[in-house]
């Protein structure tokens, strides 16, 4: 059997194997959460301030992350860039690393980020050694400005946030991944392992999944699901795609078995 040397994927000076990054929310109970990023074998989990609580042991989500694995504090309910800054500074002195998901939303039907917020954001907190990865709505030239601004990923969305619903902005995402020179992470939206897969397939660099993996009715099994098609995807991506044709074409001659002609 041959052996696939995976290529990793480097974000802030580290060095990541795992291309799928999962969320902490949602899930039944936190005492699950060990159990799922050890199956779905992720080296980042996020997870919103508020579930940080130094005087909880229960209710810490600290406390159910093993060691080793990156933590990346998002700003959810962030409404405005300066909500954001102050979020991601409280994190930090809190213990929780220099990363941060920036999530700027003031839109609470659909819960669309804020681009214009996230990138004032991003900028003040790259400047101050942040590890900026900002969640957008996928615009190329958002996506310009992220990276102008210091942000070490870009992170567009796939569809909704917590929907399921799939890759809806597959043109938008394909026309980032081809133009943008800094990791792409899919992020929202993503409800199926094969959704996952074709996100990688497609040439992003990693996907953030929370939803479809705390959803399911077995989440240990499904991070497992997650974490082989996330690989797989990254396999094909690298492998590059056969061609697409518009007509069939015969994979064996068609000619010279047992004298016919065709």
């Amino acid at each position: 059997m041959c052996s696939i040397k995976k290529d990793k994927l480097i974000i802030g000076g580290r060095t990541l194997n795992s291309r799928l990054f999962i969320g902490s929310g949602k899930f039944p109970s936190k005492s699950i959460i060990p159990s799922v990023i050890e199956s779905s074998e992720s080296e980042v989990i996020t997870m919103a301030l508020r579930r940080v609580d130094l005087d909880s042991k229960e209710h810490n989500i600290l406390n159910f992350i093993p060691k080793g694995i990156q933590l990346l504090p998002n700003t959810s309910g962030a409404r405005t860039a300066e909500e954001a800054i102050r979020i991601a500074r409280l994190a930090r002195a809190m213990g929780c690393g220099d990363w941060v998901k920036i999530e700027v939303v003031r839109d609470n039907k659909y819960l669309l980020p804020d681009n214009m917020e996230t990138i004032k954001a991003t900028e003040v907190l790259a400047k101050e050694g942040f590890v900026v990865l900002p969640y957008m709505s996928p615009d190329l030239m958002d996506a310009k400005r992220l990276v102008d601004a210091g942000a070490a990923t870009v992170m567009p969305l796939g569809s909704p946030i917590g929907s399921n619903r799939g890759i809806r902005t597959e043109e938008m995402i394909k026309i980032i991944i081809d133009e943008i020179n800094i990791p792409i992470i899919v992020d929202a939206g993503i409800g199926k392992p094969s959704e996952a897969a074709f996100a990688m397939e497609m040439g992003a660099d990693a996907v953030l999944v929370n939803t479809a993996i705390a959803t399911a009715q077995d989440p240990v099994i499904m991070g497992r699901a997650f974490g082989m098609a996330v690989e797989a995807g990254r396999l094909a991506y690298e492998a590059k795609l056969g061609r697409v044709l518009n007509r069939a074409e015969a994979s064996s001659p068609l000619t010279g078995f047992l004298g016919d002609k065709i």
